[in-house]
Order: C-alpha cells, then structure tokens, then sequence
C-alpha cells in the first residue's frame, strides 16, 4: 500500500496529479504524523487515493495511523471490501462500504432486480428505463425489436457494459440484429427528451449516505454536481450516433473534449453545482419541492431494492450481533440521475466508490461538505473503543460465572416453573427492545443537530410515506426470502419492531403484575410513574450527561468518561440484582403447549389475572380515567398508562385461545 508523503506546503493553482495534491488550499500544510495519543480518534486512510478524504480526516480532528493499522476507529477505501474483512472488525470501528451493496451498483445486478421489483410493484418503479441483460434475455430484445418493426416504429438503445465504469465501451444503436448474442451487455431504451440547460444534455451526481441497515438510514445531501454534455443536443439519428460528447454525460469521458469549459464560478462551465441548479428551476418557476421530493423517493425506492441483499450480508459478516447495535458499515452512494423534459427523474446507474477527484474549485466545494458532514453525523467517539472492551469482558466474566442469564429448564421441571421461565423470558426480550428503542431515540438526536447539509429521507417523519415504504419494503423482502432465510420473515412479523417505547413500558409492568401472582404476592395499585423509575431509564440519563461533551472532535474527556464508566457497571449490578428471580418455589398451574403449530407467539404469556374471578379488582385504574390524562412529556411520565388496554391491544383475548394454535395456554392444575 501507498505511503503517506513528506511534509509540504500545497500551493496552486498550477496543474498536478488530481489523486496526490489540491490546488485551492494553499495555505494549509500537511500535518505530519503524530504519535498516537490515548483518547484519540484514529483513521487509516491507506485505501484511498484521493487528497480530499485526507484532508478532511484532518479537518475533523482524527490522528492517521500507518498503513499497517487495522485498529483504526475509521477505516476508508475507495473499492469495495471483503467481507472477511468487516468480519474482523471490532463494535467501536466504521467501515464505508456495506456488503451486499453491488446488488445496485453493478449494471446487471441493478438491472436484475429491479426487474423482480416491477414485476412485483410496476406503478412504483417507472423511473428505471426498460432495460435487458446480454445474453440472458437476447431472444426477448429481439422480440421487442420485431414488434417495434410490426407497428413501424424506431427506438434508440444505449449499449453498456455489464461491469463498466466512466464511461468506457458505451455506445447507441437503433438497429439490434448486430449486437453480439454472447457478450456481457446491457442494452436500454435511450431517453430521447431529456430536460436541456442551455441547449446541452446534462445529469445529476447525488450524494447518499446510508449510516445504518438495521434498521435502515439514509441522509440525502442537498448539493451535488450538474454535469453537462460539451456539444448542443440533437434527437439521436442514425448520422450522430456516434458522437458521444452529444449524448452521454460522463465527466470521463466529456473532459477530452476540447470544448469542454472549465470556470471557478457554480453557475458556467461544463460542471456546476445542484444548489446552483435548484436556484435555476426556482427562478424558471418549476415545482422546487416537488423536484427534491422525487428525488428522494427514487432514492429511497432503490435502496429498499438492496435493503434485504445488504442486510442478509450484513448478518452473514456479523453473526451474533443483536438487531438494532450500532453499524460498522456506512455508505457514501452517488446516484446518477437524469430528468426528461417533464423534470421527472430517471435512474442511470448507482456509483459505491463515487470520484472524490477535485480538478476544480466546485468539486472541492461540493466534496468536501459530503465527506465533512457525514463523518459528523456518525458521531465516532474517542470512548467507542474502550466501552466496547470493557463490554466484552463484562459479557465473558458473565458467561464464565453465569451471571444475569436464564437459566435451563430441566425435564422434570414442575408447571409454575415453566411459567416463571416463560415470564423470564418474555421480559429480558422487552427489556432489550427497551434498550433498543432509547438507543435509536438518543441517535436520533444526535443526527438532528449534526445533520449540516444533510436530510434524512428514510425513515420520513410523513406517517403515509412511511407506511408505503414499509409496503414495498415488505415486497422485496417477500421478493429476496422467497425459497431461503425465512428467519428474516419471521423477524419482520415480530409486533416489538413497532411498539413505541411506552407500549413496551405496559407489557413489562403486565409481566411484573403476572410474576406477581405466580409468586403468590398481592398485586400493588400501580399509580403515575415518571419514565427514570423504568429499567435502564437511569442509565440512559446518566450517559446522556456525561456523554453530551464526548463528541467526534472532542478527545479531552477522558477523567468524565472513566467516571461515567464506574457509574454504568454499578448500574449493570443494580439491574442484575432487580431481574434475579427465585425459581425454586411451587405452584399448581399446569403450561400447555399446542402442537399443531410451528410458529411461535411473540406475545407476552397471558396474564394469569385474566383467569381469575377476582383479577378485575386488582387493577385500580378505569379506562375512563386514562382518557382524561394527558400524554407523557420526553421527560417523565404524568400520567398513570392504561396497562390493561394497552397489553390487550398487543395481545389475543382469553377467550380466543381455540382460534390461534400457536398461542400459549395456561390452565390451572
């Protein structure tokens, strides 16, 4: 691998080596390598070749490692990875390529599955161009050539290879009874109206930035590169078919024309900005809004195409990680788009090592507020590694000694202790989830105020929007699972995805009040209860104090973050302590389980209260009065929650046990 260079001043503007120097900095020094200090943010930028990722890496603070450092708490690459190797990594460290995602970003693959998905939802994908993959489908392109002949129509295709990149063997045909039957191909119908700015064709490069794909993230930035085409624009003929500066918009290839412009301002040349474009639209009087907000959805649409490829991936690198934990992978995507006349946006390809090239001040602009706000809204922290050590040895000294773990059933054990297992059971899964949902809350907020030019698209805040999502979501899993990986159906089916954190708070308390009776205890009348005096609800506030000042670019908090440490495993102790239960008592209640069913309920065993005479007094609270309450502040709650309503909402009633076979009977002895 490359080694970094010496130490130098960067001075321009004349012409160098766009991978090795900047000509707008020339002011700035490359800082020398530093000894690594503790408390650091390290990055091991050995994979990359251009300037810009460097710098930038300087600019948020972090310390470069030697080539050799696979420890890194950020490690960048301009291909993509081995998934061996995001296998290897450590919870504290952030990779920026996902597995899987060569599912859309190569040409055929991107073709082949889009193709799944218009079959399954062709109302949503009409901005995919009709496309046929060599030489699977030749017989099929040629078909539609002879219905074209038939009905004496014409049509441009723009031939591309499978795996090509910048341009490199494209070129337009109209007539397909030449093309090899053979090679590795994609042929698509060529859009012929396209929107033109100054009488050239020209597309757009949007930036993406997927930080999560459990559960799925994706942040679109609000500026990008218009890249225009360097000879004015004529409908395809059979005299310009060649001419490619005519009709592809390809900065590779366009460069080497010698009509191509190169200007220091955002609004000429052959390159500009999509700031500068959105300013160009508003004052034509063309919908703004409207434009962004098709553009987001035909990003969020594609990235829902590789969601179950990325996320199986994922999985497969990263067996034994709970759903929900934070993501070594992130993703930096340019998407490649052109709008028709209409202003209606059309997908040409999807980049996963997008150019961070800067011949030109726009590129170093642009790229620069891509690359800066993204490794903000990561928020890697110098306490990520050391957490993540001393949460490694805290799990082995509890596998070792057998803490804070449920224990074993034994064959003969009696019924009240398969119900007390149960219960067990049931509230260490609504206790993670708990933790998962405050965990996704506290990033949320974090990305809310760091998110700069970026805008989160996916999950929308539009409840409709969302629910579509999902829809489509939901048929290209159904699309990927078919025949393999049901695990993932059965995951999705799973009611605690989408509980709120106050539903999971009702099912937690309704497990306490059936423990209760199992233990043969008077239930206690559960008045208001302010959200600190739930599980980890403490913990969470405390990391919130000490952890507000533990940013990305801030390394001197060691002193509060070793005390915050001390705090969290006496909290661990406290909870370990509050979910030891006493499985050694009796009881004559008898657990059933029928047999005619596979799947298993994912909902709380039923309440024991719910079978007896007298369970009706035990809760003080009418529904009446919940109504009246007013709704929980982001502080603490001041209100008592409606436990009965809310439980029975997520669960069958009592008397419906003979229409779900898969439920769990309970029936006294």
């Amino acid at each position: 691998m490359p080694s970094l260079p010496q130490e130098r001043v960067i001075q321009g503007p004349s012409p160098l080596d766009l991978n090795t120097e900047l000509p707008y900095q020339s002011t700035m020094k490359r800082k020398v390598r530093k000894k690594k200090k503790k408390g650091t943010i390290t990055a091991n930028v050995a994979g990359t070749k251009f300037e810009i990722v460097r710098l930038v890496i300087d600019e948020m603070g972090f310390m470069k490692t030697p080539d050799e450092d696979e420890t890194s708490n950020l490690i960048w690459c301009d291909s993509a990875v081995q998934q061996e190797k995001i296998a290897e990594l450590q919870n504290y460290q952030r990779i920026n390529h996902f597995p899987g995602m060569g599912e859309i970003c190569r040409k055929d693959f991107l073709a082949r599955n889009m193709t799944k998905m218009i079959k399954s939802r062709p109302l949503d994908y009409t901005f995919v161009p009709r496309t046929w993959i060599f030489p699977a489908e030749y017989t099929q392109f040629q078909n539609y050539m002879k219905e074209l002949k038939k009905k004496r129509k014409q049509k441009t295709f723009i031939v591309k290879p499978a795996n090509g990149a910048m341009g490199h063997g494209i070129s337009l045909i109209r007539n397909g009874d030449k093309l090899p039957s053979q090679d590795h191909l994609i042929v698509q119908e060529y859009i012929e109206k396209p929107f033109l700015m100054e009488g050239y064709k020209f597309d757009l490069r949007v930036y993406i930035l997927v930080t999560s794909c459990d559960p799925l993230k994706i942040f679109l930035y609000h500026d990008g590169l218009v890249r225009m085409g360097t000879e004015k624009y004529i409908p395809p003929n059979e005299s310009n078919l060649t001419q490619l500066y005519m009709h592809l918009t390809n900065y590779s290839v366009n460069k080497h024309n010698e009509r191509f412009e190169r200007d220091e301002t955002e609004n000429k040349g052959s390159k500009r900005s999509i700031k500068w474009f959105t300013e160009f639209l508003q004052a034509n009087q063309h919908d703004v809004a409207k434009f962004w907000s098709d553009i987001s959805e035909l990003v969020v649409k594609t990235l829902i195409v590789a969601e179950p490829h990325v996320l199986h991936a994922y999985r497969m690198c990263r067996p034994g990680q709970p759903p929900g934990s934070e993501s070594v992978c992130f993703e930096v995507l340019g998407f490649d788009i052109l709008l028709d006349r209409k202003l209606k946006p059309w997908l040409l390809e999807i980049n996963r090592a997008p150019s961070f090239g800067t011949d030109q001040k726009i590129d170093y602009d642009v790229k620069r507020g891509v690359l800066l706000n993204a490794l903000k809204l990561l928020n890697i922290r110098t306490s990520d590694k050391r957490r993540n050590l001393a949460k490694q040895k805290a799990e082995a000294q509890r596998r070792l000694y057998g803490q804070n773990s449920i224990k074993r059933l034994l064959p003969g054990s009696s019924d009240w202790e398969q119900q007390r297992h149960q219960l067990e059971r049931r509230k260490e899964e609504l206790k993670e989830r708990l933790a998962q949902v405050r965990k996704q809350i506290s990033k949320e907020e974090h990305e809310n105020r760091h998110m700069g030019n970026y805008r989160r698209i996916y999950p929308p805040e539009d409840k409709a929007l969302l629910e579509k999502y999902e829809n489509l979501l939901a048929a290209a899993f159904q699309t990927f699972l078919s025949g393999r990986a049901a695990s993932f159906q059965r995951e999705l089916n799973n009611p605690l995805k989408k509980m709120k954190e106050e539903d999971i708070l009702d099912l937690l308390e309704q497990c306490e009040i059936d423990d209760e009776k199992l233990m043969g205890k008077t239930a206690k009348p559960r008045g208001p209860k302010p959200l600190c005096s739930m599980p980890e609800s403490t913990e969470i506030m405390r990391r919130q104090k000490y952890c507000s000042s533990d940013s990305s670019y801030d390394s001197s908090s060691s002193s509060s973050e070793s005390d915050e440490n001390e705090k969290e495993e006496y909290q661990n102790k406290k909870r370990e302590k509050q979910v030891t239960y006493n499985l050694k008592q009796s009881n004559h209640y008898k657990l059933i389980q029928q047999s005619s069913s596979i799947r298993r309920s994912f909902s709380c065993p039923r309440s024991i209260s719910s079978q007896s005479p007298s369970s009706a007094d035990i809760r003080p609270f009418s529904a009446q009065q919940m109504i009246s309450a007013s709704r929980a502040t982001s502080g603490s709650r001041s209100h008592s929650l409606n436990r009965a309503s809310s439980y029975m909402r997520h669960l069958p009633h009592s008397n419906d046990a003979s229409s779900t076979s898969s439920q769990m009977i309970i029936v006294a002895q």
